[in-house]
């Protein structure tokens, strides 16, 4: 008992110390959609993009084609990119992960979401980010690590994932997760993450509650030959945008509410 406690509070506190990394979700302080052709950014008001006050008023713009994203920076003003100054580089295209730029405490890069491209900037000196009491969580209860059975799909599916933009994903699913909860047997779709874990996405009594409204997220180990596995759901934490308005979070697939409370893992946090 007290081995597996330990186990779950070396997690928690391992989830803590992400969450106050310089690099978190706590320090998203941006979300911008760019369109095709130029895109202008900085301090100034006018700009297509509106940084944060600690840029500098025009800081450059964004050119947007079918290709991919390039940034042209304003004489004058100091960008980097792995520590050497750059006025002009490609930050994305097909198959192409994009660079970091930096200036001040800001950081900045190129994501794309449902075939359309963004910028998400952080702010290593977020207010969030010292403000952050840290994480609640409901009490450690070994009965909350649950066997489970993965029996997989005969042939490949993909389900539509929902996000939170009100876009919806087709994800790779391996199989349905079978588990039994005071008697009763319950399933959860399954999602594929990495090379060998399973990923979940549910919801359930607890959720706008005691926890997060749009649902949890959950890493289950692989399955082994007989599609034996482990759901913990002691391991169950908040998805970024529980954290900040400008992450881009899936929610539960359809079939992924529970109709039970699950008192196990991460508790709400914040108003997001």
């Amino acid at each position: 008992m007290s081995s597996y406690v330990d186990e779950i509070t070396l997690w928690q506190q391992k989830r803590e110390s992400e969450l106050r990394d310089p690099d978190g979700w706590l320090t998203l302080a941006g979300l911008f959609w760019l369109e095709e052709g130029r895109n202008t950014f900085g301090a100034d008001p006018a700009n297509a993009l509106l940084f944060p006050e600690t840029a500098a008023q025009r800081m450059g713009e964004f050119l947007v084609t079918e290709e991919g994203v390039e940034v042209v920076i304003a004489p004058g003003v100091v960008v980097t990119c792995g520590d050497e100054p750059i006025t002009r580089m490609t930050l994305s295209g097909p198959e192409m992960e994009g660079p970091v730029l930096a200036y001040g405490s800001l950081r900045w890069f190129i994501i794309r979401r449902d075939g359309r491209w963004a910028v998400r900037l952080r702010d290593r000196e977020h207010p969030a980010l010292a403000a952050f009491p840290g994480v609640e969580y409901f009490p450690i209860d070994p009965s909350w690590r649950v066997p489970a059975r993965l029996v997989a799909h005969s042939t490949p599916v993909t389900v539509p994932l929902p996000t939170i933009l009100g876009t919806v994903n087709q994800t790779p699913s391996p199989g349905l997760l079978h588990f039994v909860v005071q008697g009763v047997e319950h399933t959860l779709i399954a999602l594929n993450q990495g090379k060998s874990a399973l990923s979940l996405i549910f919801a359930d009594a607890t959720s706008g509650k005691e926890s997060y409204g749009s649902g949890r997220f959950l890493t289950v180990e692989a399955a082994d030959s007989q599609g034996h596995t482990t759901i913990d759901f002691n391991r169950a934490y908040n998805p970024p945008c529980a954290f900040t308005p400008f992450a881009t979070c899936p929610l539960p697939p359809a079939g992924n509410r529970l109709p039970f409370p699950i008192a196990a893992g991460e508790k709400k946090y914040g108003d997001h």
